[in-house]
């Protein structure tokens, strides 16, 4: 892969000025030979940090943050090793060398070839709103939805004209320019007849940014009888709608010291709201906010807020926010959620009450504690015993999702409170599959031959929705693993809407597509309350070949039961390669006890793991070697951190050369 020559880094700190570079963004004040603001990364009412333009680096005495020009940018602008490095040789006037393998160097002429064809249809299509015949329409659509021209130019909507060949014939002029509007997703090609034909017409168009500025993909709003009413940019090399937030590069351009992020529902929200003074909203592009969204957000602010409609799929949609939430909470951050009054919406409502006033409705958000506990206890009465056991099965398990930290432990301290129970019982009751509230109904055959995995984000075809049910008949909170095998799992009711666990960009799929206007996808993740190390263990018990196959022995460091006994079962297995479950079974009870021997023998049990094998694209070797680089990876992460922190505690000014270079190395990583 390409990288940086470390001798470039070095020239490049070398030519910079710390005081420079910070002073364009904290305030300095000589003091002394050195330089003092108040610290940017903790709150402070005292100046302690200090900027030593003879050393070129700054120190914290508050919170002990320490660095060079390069660590700073990095930690102020939430900027990546390569980005901040980028921005500090422009700053210099430099051009970033590149040590690169041939691989790189072609994937990376490509890569920037797509940005660059997606940055001219962008061009075209903000063109057409200016100067296309048809103008008006969208124009006038523009105006009705009270967005100015000033607005319009800031987000860079345009206009896809009708007509199936409009921007192929403005950029397509070569076979290669060609391949990479289709590429971009920009052009369709059909498979039957090769006939290649625009993918966006008759659209309002909006340029979707990653957080550098570059646009990556398109979200197109119809303007005719067309469907489907919203249509964005399929999965590309660039664009991956997972990862990315649109609006979060207007955001941070309008205000580099963000606090906090609202999660709107679309485009024209995030639009109209900016429009009243409100940039700080974002939007996610057709899909729920993942996982991924949220560590994104949470890279640039401590809070956000979801705002929903205030009907029963609003809630719903708040529930799913909610459950992908909860694995991102570590300490010091907050999530709130904000419903709106019935058939509003954030565009809606902020024209009718004007932006003061939407400003504190956000204030006035449910916390995130507040919501989990209220949807948890939906349909369930709190004031019976019956009722608080109940509550604290559904409960136990969601809270135990936060990470480890101040937070899930007063979390715990809450719930103990609501129901009476202690918090050592509680975290028994973490284990706990939450139940359907009511048994399912009988099947009906399968319409499907094959059956989805585990979980619904949303109904099948054919299926009643929930957005009409009475206010007094939310859908139950269920675990996914209660569902019998025996009910295909596409006849699920609509009703019973799940509280859907967190999954990755790497969780298999199936697909299903309602008409035009709606695509749903049930999913499934082997591992959603498997650590890695229980992962590798179940498979090498299955396949105990699998270990000859990944060409290696790995050994970690046993921090934990799971870790110990999976090295135990490596080392077993090294020495007896063709060695069965049987015999393995036997050698643990010999040497462990019955009671290990037992405990081994129900991991073979797991329901999730027995699930995963029924997906398509398992593959028990990759899912082992997945297993094993991420134990490895985690526990480099830790060995990198603790000795890093080793070296901050001794104060740079106190290293010596080789500690100073084993420090850059390792902040490298």
């Amino acid at each position: 892969m390409s990288r940086i020559p470390s001798a470039f880094i070095d020239d490049l700190i070398n030519r910079l000025d710390i005081v420079d570079i910070i002073d364009h963004r904290v305030k300095l004040k000589r003091a002394g030979k050195n330089y003092s603001a108040c610290c940017p990364f903790h709150q402070e009412k005292t100046p302690s940090f200090t900027v030593s333009p003879d050393k070129q680096f700054y120190y914290c005495f508050g919170c002990g943050a320490t660095g060079n020009a390069l660590g700073f940018l990095m930690e102020y602008e939430n900027l990546g090793f390569i980005d901040a490095v980028e921005s500090l040789a422009k700053h210099a006037g430099m051009e970033v060398p590149r040590e690169e393998n041939k691989f790189a160097e072609k994937r990376d002429s490509r890569l920037k070839q797509l940005y660059k064809i997606l940055e001219r249809a962008s061009d075209f299509y903000q063109n057409q709103l200016r100067e296309h015949p048809l103008k008006d329409k969208p124009v006038s659509y523009l105006k009705n939805r009270g967005l100015s021209g000033a607005i319009a130019k800031l987000f860079g909507i345009g206009f896809a004209p009708p007509g199936h060949r409009n921007l192929l014939q403005k950029l397509g002029q070569n076979e290669e320019a060609i391949e990479q509007l289709i590429d971009t997703g920009l052009v369709i090609k059909r498979e039957d007849d090769g006939r290649q034909y625009d993918r966006f017409r008759f659209r309002i168009m909006f340029p979707i940014r990653d957080i550098r500025g570059r646009t990556i993909g398109f979200g197109g709003r119809v303007l005719g009888d067309d469907k489907p009413k919203y249509l964005n940019s399929p999965e590309t090399e660039v664009f991956h709608k997972s990862r990315e937030l649109y609006g979060l590069y207007e955001a941070r351009q309008a205000n580099r010291k963000l606090d906090q992020l609202v999660v709107v529902e679309g485009y024209m929200d995030v639009i109209a709201l900016a429009q009243y003074g409100i940039n700080n909203a974002v939007a996610t592009m057709g899909t729920a906010c993942g996982e991924d969204h949220l560590k994104l957000a949470f890279r640039f602010v401590s809070e956000i807020v979801f705002c929903f409609d205030g009907d029963n799929a609003g809630r719903n949609a708040a529930k799913r926010a909610l459950t992908n939430s909860l694995n991102t909470m570590e300490d010091g951050r907050q999530i709130k959620f904000l419903f709106l009054p019935e058939g509003q919406d954030p565009d809606s409502l902020v024209r009718q009450i004007g932006a003061e006033r939407f400003k504190s409705q956000l204030e006035n958000a449910v916390p995130l504690e507040e919501f989990l506990f209220e949807a948890a206890a939906e349909n369930i009465d709190t004031s019976t015993m019956e009722g608080r056991a109940r509550f604290s099965k559904v409960a136990a398990p969601l809270v135990a999702m936060l990470p480890e930290g101040i937070f899930r432990e007063l979390m715990f301290d809450n719930l103990a409170k609501r129901t009476g129970l202690s918090p050592e019982v509680l975290r028994e009751l973490q284990k706990e599959k939450v139940q359907l509230t009511e048994p399912l109904p009988k099947s009906t055959p399968a319409s499907h031959s094959n059956t989805a995995p585990r979980s619904m984000s949303s109904p099948p075809a054919g299926e009643p929705s929930t957005a009409n049910l009475p206010d007094d008949q939310s859908p139950p909170i269920y675990d996914p693993a209660d569902i019998p095998d025996e009910i295909p799992y596409e006849q699920i009711p609509a009703d019973y809407l799940p509280f859907s666990p967190p999954f990755d960009n790497n969780t298999p799929q199936k697909t299903f597509q309602r008409g035009d206007e709606q695509t749903f996808t049930f999913q499934y993740k082997s591992s959603v309350s498997l650590s890695s190390a229980k992962v590798a263990t179940i498979l090498l018990l299955e396949n105990p070949k699998l270990l000859s196959q990944i060409g290696r022995k790995p050994s970690f460091k046993p921090e934990n039961d799971d870790l110990l006994r999976l090295n135990e079962l490596i080392d077993y297995l090294d020495k007896r390669p063709d060695c069965n479950f049987n015999t393995i079974l036997g050698y643990w009870g010999g040497s462990k006890g019955v009671e290990e021997q037992q405990n081994l023998a129900k991991l073979l049990a797991n329901q999730l793991m027995s699930n995963a094998k029924t997906i398509e694209t398992y593959d028990p070797l990759s899912e082992l070697q997945n297993a094993l680089n991420k134990i490895e990876s985690a526990q480099l992460k830790a060995a990198v951190s603790s000795e890093l922190a080793i070296l901050k505690a001794k104060g740079l000014e106190n290293l010596s050369p080789e500690e100073k270079n084993r420090f850059r190395e390792l902040t490298k990583r």
